[in-house]
């Protein structure tokens, strides 16, 4: 189908709301985004533009949106910064502007001796009045309070959110100082004999523990531990969570919740009996989460109804205070989802609004199940905060790095919970590009960037800060979308979307905030089209940058070690991709194949892929890496030491390569037509392998070795 251009009046009101009306794609060539295509994405964000007379009042109300408000919804500004705040009242009204800052002082703005016309707006005189914040200003969260002095007997206030910046992130000192080097692994995957079915947060503990005593691993990098479903089926991927500020309980180890050893002799066997069960799923092909789950919720639920002593009570109502309503909502959906299945849009339709009464009533009628899920949420953050304390105790600089998702399900708790925060009518995802050459469809609704900053970008912050508890550090997955997203129309190809912009300066400024207090590193999955700008402005602000050995090139050739990022997480591989000893079998290739994902004839797909790992041995032989015509394991071990030749400050090997594991856990573009998240952790011959064999690895020291750059021995 011709895409024909959108009318002008369209463009300019699609720009006002940060919609691209035209970019480039993965071939250089312009793409005019259509004019259903921009009304769709417009719709998504609030704005009617159906017709040149609905475009011409939307373009109105662009321009008086400002002085419609005393205050902007929301200030972001750098430490040593002095904005200026633009505020507006009704003709001949006097304003101050104070400064509330979080430690429970405040501060006065000053005026700005500065004229601006008055207007008419919505038929009254509203004039313009500009402060200027001061530049002492502490980072952190504070408030803006207008006074307005419409009588002395009532006069009014207005509030809005400040919020102050670093100007760039500390690094940790092992990062600052020198070069770190870690592990990365899907969780699920790292099973061992007292994990049920699924990696869990003892397992966690036991690989740290393990990379950094016998590899001194500096950190271990794993995949996003967001919440899926509490009921079947259990969303496998990782990266479609039906939150991101809360954990998902599977990642539990029931053995080691205090309240186990209270349990009456029945109930402790039935959880015996439901431990085996669930470690039988270890002979199983593919990982079972649904299974996995049924059995440690019976086995949870037995604990939970043992109840808490004094001391953890108070514990537990100290966590509920703390997480406060966003918690509440989230294990008021958890109940209603056990009680009226999945997805809640077909709920009866009172209970489609978390603020109605039905919901509220629900809430008291079902205290027992709401706060079986908040006590989960409570144990999920003791394990985790006890994973990193072993992990740091074992010598690890960082310890635990956390991964965030790009986006939740359509049909998850915080699509119901936070309501028009998250546009509806379009998913996220990405335009066609080499990996991926139909475009993909992640099937997630994004942040409305207009609602973020009526809410103070509280639901992003509260989310981040989950994140980075108890973290050495936060991955952000497809950080571009916080710069910008492709948005795509429902019902619509990934080739019909088109990007919307984000603020980035709020949004990775709160980032950069939260990280600073969490004392951790910031990681940054920049990979894919990435216009310069945005990994210059990464740098700038102290994140760290990601870069994939099989994606840099220059002019054909591998991209000379030498010329990587200083600040930089470098890897072989990416779970987007098989295992290194896969992807040299072109097992990438065959899947694409297989699944239909090829955009060109397999030959020539196959050719290409053989020429760039054939370009790439060369060049390992050339820098003395690798012999010619050395087997698979050497090449492996090449490519690490040809990582350990570049400046990054981040390195890291995958589990996968650990193991010799072949099979890809991940073809991005496909469902069910793969089994995605699915494939448990494997050594060449596909058989399963558990942590305690993971330990035996021969690959492990050779490959820690290489990314220290040690003598080649091969």
């Amino acid at each position: 189908m011709v895409s024909v251009a959108p009318p002008p009046r369209l463009v300019d009101l699609a720009h006002a709301h940060g919609v691209a009306t035209e970019y480039w794609d993965w071939q250089g060539q312009h793409v005019t985004v259509s004019a259903s295509s921009i009304r769709a994405v417009l719709t998504a964000l609030g704005v009617d533009a159906e017709g040149d007379d609905a475009v011409e009042r939307a373009l109105t109300d662009v321009e008086l949106a400002p002085w419609r408000r005393t205050l902007p919804a929301t200030v972001v500004a750098r430490e040593g910064w002095t904005p200026w705040v633009y505020t507006h009242v009704a003709a001949g009204t006097g304003i101050r502007l104070e400064i509330h800052l979080e430690d429970g002082t405040r501060r006065e703005a000053r005026q700005v001796d500065r004229w601006v016309p008055e207007r008419d707006v919505d038929g009254t005189m509203v004039g313009e009045a500009t402060f200027e914040l001061p530049g002492d200003l502490p980072a952190g969260w504070h408030r803006l309070v207008a006074r307005l002095d419409t009588s002395a007997l009532d006069p009014r206030t207005t509030e809005a959110t400040l919020v102050v910046t670093p100007e760039r992130l500390r690094l940790p000192p092992a990062v600052a100082q020198g070069r770190v080097v870690g592990l990365m692994a899907q969780l699920y995957q790292v099973r061992s004999a007292e994990s049920w079915g699924v990696g869990d947060l003892g397992d966690l503990a036991d690989l740290a523990t393990w990379a950094a005593a016998a590899h001194d691993a500096d950190f271990v990098l794993i995949n996003p531990l967001h919440a899926a479903e509490p009921v079947p089926p259990v969303e496998p991927s990782p990266y479609l969570p039906t939150t991101r500020r809360f954990v998902n309980p599977l990642y539990l180890r029931v053995e080691d919740v205090p309240e186990l050893a209270r349990l009456e002799h029945a109930a402790f066997r039935r959880v015996a009996e439901l431990a085996t069960t669930a470690r039988g799923l270890d002979e199983l092909d593919t990982i079972d989460r649904d299974a996995a789950w049924a059995a440690k919720r019976e086995a949870l639920r037995l604990v939970f109804d043992v109840g808490l002593t004094a001391r953890r009570e108070r514990s537990f109502a100290e966590f509920c205070e703390r997480e406060g309503d966003g918690l509440t909502t989230y294990a008021t959906w958890c109940a209603l989802a056990e009680v009226h299945g999945l997805p809640w849009v077909q709920w009866p339709e009172e209970l489609q609004d978390p603020t109605s009464t039905a919901v509220a009533t629900f809430r008291e009628r079902h205290a027992d199940a709401v706060d079986f899920h908040r006590w989960l949420q409570w144990l999920l953050e003791q394990q985790l905060a006890t994973a990193q304390q072993e992990a740091r105790g074992a010598g690890m600089p960082l310890g635990v790095v956390h991964d965030l998702a790009v986006g939740v399900h359509p049909f998850g708790a915080d699509a119901w919970g936070l309501g028009d925060a998250l546009a509806r009518g379009v998913t996220v995802g990405a335009p066609p590009d080499q990996f991926n050459q139909l475009g993909q469809d992640w099937s997630q609704p994004p942040w409305r960037p207009d609602r973020l900053a009526e809410l103070g970008y509280a639901p992003f912050r509260d989310m981040v800060r989950t994140v980075l508890r108890d973290s050495g550090g936060i991955r952000v997955d497809h950080i571009i979308g916080l710069f910008r997203l492709w948005w795509i129309p429902a019902g619509g190809r990934p080739a019909d979307g088109t990007y919307v912009h984000y603020d980035h300066e709020a949004l990775l400024g709160i980032l950069v905030l939260e990280a600073e207090r969490a004392g951790a590193v910031v990681i940054g999955e920049d990979l894919g089209v990435v216009a310069p700008h945005v990994r210059d402005y990464m740098s700038e602000r102290g994140l760290v940058g990601t870069s994939i050995l099989w994606f840099e090139w220059e002019d054909d050739r591998p991209r000379p070690p030498e010329h990587y990022r200083d600040l930089c997480l470098s890897t072989v591989t990416t779970h987007d991709l098989p295992p290194s000893a896969g992807y040299l079998s072109l097992e990438h290739v065959a899947i694409r194949e297989q699944l239909g994902l090829l955009t060109r004839p397999v030959e020539e797909e196959r050719a290409q892929e053989e020429a760039s790992i054939a370009r790439l041995r060369d060049a390992c032989v050339e820098r003395g890496l690798l012999r010619p015509g050395a087997g698979v394991d050497a090449v492996i071990e090449a490519l690490h030491r040809w990582l350990a030749l570049t400046p990054s400050r981040m390195l890291a090997v995958a589990l996968a390569d650990l193991v010799g594991d072949r099979r890809a856990v991940n073809q991005p573009g496909t469902n069910d037509e793969y089994p995605n998240w699915r494939i448990p952790l494997a050594g060449p011959d596909g058989r399963p392998v558990s942590l305690e064999d993971v330990r035996e690895s021969d690959l492990a020291p050779v490959l820690f070795a290489a990314l220290r750059g040690h003598t080649p021995t091969h």
